[in-house]
């Protein structure tokens, strides 16, 4: 059995708006209140706080004065966000995260709730202190009854309940199709087959639209009505563009999956590309980590197998035909002729056919074996 989240929209009542607004922020302040009281301890009396000792620190808060209004909501989620404050201080001791950070209430709210602080019943969910079910829109059914909910309000006002529930993965039929596939800017990706899939550029589409809403928000007075509903239409503006990215992404992936047996794909490292100014923009808005990410865990489910070759692996430089590697490929060059077999080759297309070579030896020769022979190359791929 393998564990699953699924994601639906919510409109919440009046009176269940308000108890939301009111467990995140006891969450929020929970959260950032423990964070200070960790850190003021450990730089002032170097003394490290775990989660026994946070969790002690709530208790104390729940019980002064000044803060009694933390009784007003769920007990739950004010200690699952100190579960997560101590996840997040392991990965940063671990060197997996940075320090950890306080919370602003202007970004994405949330708030998790165990099976005892909920109840799901005749496909009805009813959440602590709360008469009324939420009123969700079940775009399917939930495969079993959900272990952990996690209840969140985005930048733009929307409200969302993720269920995590168990559930059977269902292996696809055994294909004989293998793939490699080469990520860009110009064409989304292209396959070893000859397939290109356009990039849509979603921000973009959006920029001209995004612009005006943002100069209409510089000029909002700070503090005012107008300036919160200004800043609420860019965050749906903003949300807009990523919907429709993860929209495609998704559907993109499931594609891939479904049709191939292997696929064969690049290990970039998405955050050092980003550190190119020129092209960080359009990088993010293609969103090939996020690809990667579903091809990974997509292909895990339907019994499929992903093989991530080297990044430092010269797959455009690369003659698909004789082996021959050139010296310099810029980036301008799209098509070009090896001098050795006077093969002529697109460069992506030639690309992802040497990804899927390198990725079919990566898997039959072992994981530490960077494509057919291990090269590291500097300059443009």
């Amino acid at each position: 059995m393998t564990k699953r989240a699924y994601k639906y929209r919510f409109y919440p009542t009046p009176e269940q708006e308000q108890l939301l607004a009111r467990t995140f922020g006891c969450v929020r302040f929970v959260y950032n209140a423990v964070l200070r009281y960790r850190t003021d301890a450990f730089y002032e009396r170097r003394e490290k706080i775990g989660y026994v000792a946070a969790n002690a620190v709530l208790s104390r808060m729940k019980k002064a004065d000044d803060t009694a209004f933390l009784n007003e909501v769920s007990s739950v989620p004010l200690q699952q966000c100190l579960r997560h404050q101590q996840t997040a201080f392991k990965n940063f001791f671990e060197g997996r995260a940075k320090y950890p950070a306080f919370k602003s209430k202007r970004h994405r709210q949330s708030a998790e709730f165990t099976r005892s602080a909920f109840k799901y019943r005749d496909g009805q969910l009813f959440l602590a202190k709360c008469k009324e079910p939420l009123a969700i829109r079940w775009s399917r059914e939930l495969p079993d009854e959900p272990s952990t909910i996690t209840v969140s309000k985005d930048s733009a006002g929307r409200y969302f309940v993720s269920c995590l529930c168990e559930f059977e993965a269902e292996e696809l039929p055994v294909t004989p199709k293998m793939v490699g596939i080469d990520l860009g800017l110009k064409d989304l990706f292209v396959t070893s087959d000859g397939h290109r899939i356009g990039n849509p550029r979603h921000t973009a589409k959006y920029a001209a639209r995004l612009a005006k809403a943002q100069r209409r928000l510089s000029k909002k007075t700070l503090g005012s009505k107008n300036r919160a509903k200004a800043r609420q239409k860019v965050a749906r503006l903003h949300a807009k563009v990523s919907d429709c990215r993860m929209d495609r992404l998704h559907k993109l992936s499931r594609q891939i999956v479904n049709e191939n047996q292997v696929i064969c794909v690049e290990s970039l490292k998405a955050k050092n590309m980003l550190r190119n100014r020129s092209l960080a923009k359009s990088i993010s808005d293609a969103g090939w980590g996020e690809f990667v990410r579903q091809l990974e865990y997509k292909a895990d489910w339907a019994g499929r197998q992903l093989s991530a070759i080297d990044q430092w692996y010269p797959s455009s430089k690369r003659c698909s035909k004789c082996g021959h590697v050139m010296p310099e490929m810029p980036l301008h060059v799209r098509a070009w002729t090896c001098p050795e077999c006077a093969a002529e080759h697109d460069r992506d297309i030639n690309a992802a056919v040497n990804i899927k070579a390198a990725g079919l030896a990566v898997l039959a020769l072992g994981e530490n074996v960077s494509g057919i022979e291990q090269v590291s190359v500097s300059g443009s791929r």
